[in-house]
């Protein structure tokens, strides 16, 4: 992938990241239970109810999506991976939830006035150059009705940026590997992760980038996109503060 200040980004970039090692570690990551309570602090933060219309940009495999389904919301998934989006139509029907899934591009929706609430989750916005991580705050705004409301989980740029890196993360399934590198550049405002899968005996290498934004330019971005108001939370919902692992904004049109 080519993370140059000023050179596009395109969806096909992100393909062998999120295949099939990115399912096979994902309950590892996000264990069942954290993936309940993710979902239940979404649920309170942006105020849904029995029949809320709840659009998940970058839905992955449903381990959200499917979750709200469940509580009663009438909920959209877009992703870009078919073959993640394959798995989360399969949750879905496992779960006895429906759940409308679509293969796009964030940048570019087909809704306009159609949602109650839109989020962005696990660090899935920020993927693109400047202009295009607008341009989604942009589209999220045109699908959502007066008075939606749009909530971006992402990290905390502060804390990120405190930390000696690179850092690495390692997870474990049986005798399968998951290898994260990650490493910051301070000239791009830039995370990248560099991916090692140790698996069924091979060793395959991928890469993810993501532009670190912090609140001040959270604010600006998403008024420009014309929200009315933004604030800030921390993980789970708590006070944000320079210690908060997570950086939750929720802006309302």
């Amino acid at each position: 992938m080519n993370d140059e200040i000023g050179n596009k980004i395109s969806l096909s970039d992100f393909e062998p990241y999120f295949r099939e090692d990115y399912l096979h570690f994902g309950d590892v990551v996000n264990p069942p239970e954290t993936s309940d309570r993710q979902a239940g602090v979404i649920w309170e933060i942006l105020s849904l109810g029995q029949g809320s219309s709840v659009l998940e940009l970058g839905c992955g495999y449903g381990r959200i999506a499917n979750r709200l389904a469940k509580k009663g919301a009438h909920v959209t998934g877009l992703d870009l991976s078919p073959i993640l989006l394959k798995e989360a139509e399969a949750d879905a029907a496992e779960r006895g939830v429906n759940v409308e899934y679509f293969l796009g591009d964030m940048r570019s929706l087909p809704w306009r006035d159609q949602f109650d609430a839109a989020f962005l989750w696990y660090t899935t916005f920020g993927y693109f150059d400047d202009a295009d991580n607008e341009r989604v705050l942009r589209e999220a705004a045109s699908s959502l009705r007066k008075g939606g409301r749009l909530l971006i989980d992402h990290h905390n740029r502060v804390l990120a940026l405190r930390h000696k890196l690179p850092i690495c993360y390692v997870a474990q399934r049986n005798d399968d590997v998951k290898i994260d590198i990650v490493s910051n550049d301070v000239l791009s405002d830039r995370s990248h992760i560099e991916r090692i899968i140790v698996r069924d005996g091979c060793v395959r290498r991928t890469h993810l980038s993501f532009r670190q934004y912090g609140f001040s330019e959270f604010v600006r971005m998403l008024r420009s996109a014309g929200f009315e108001t933004v604030e800030a939370y921390g993980e789970e919902g708590g006070a944000f503060t320079s210690d908060s692992s997570r950086l939750m904004v929720v802006a309302h049109k």
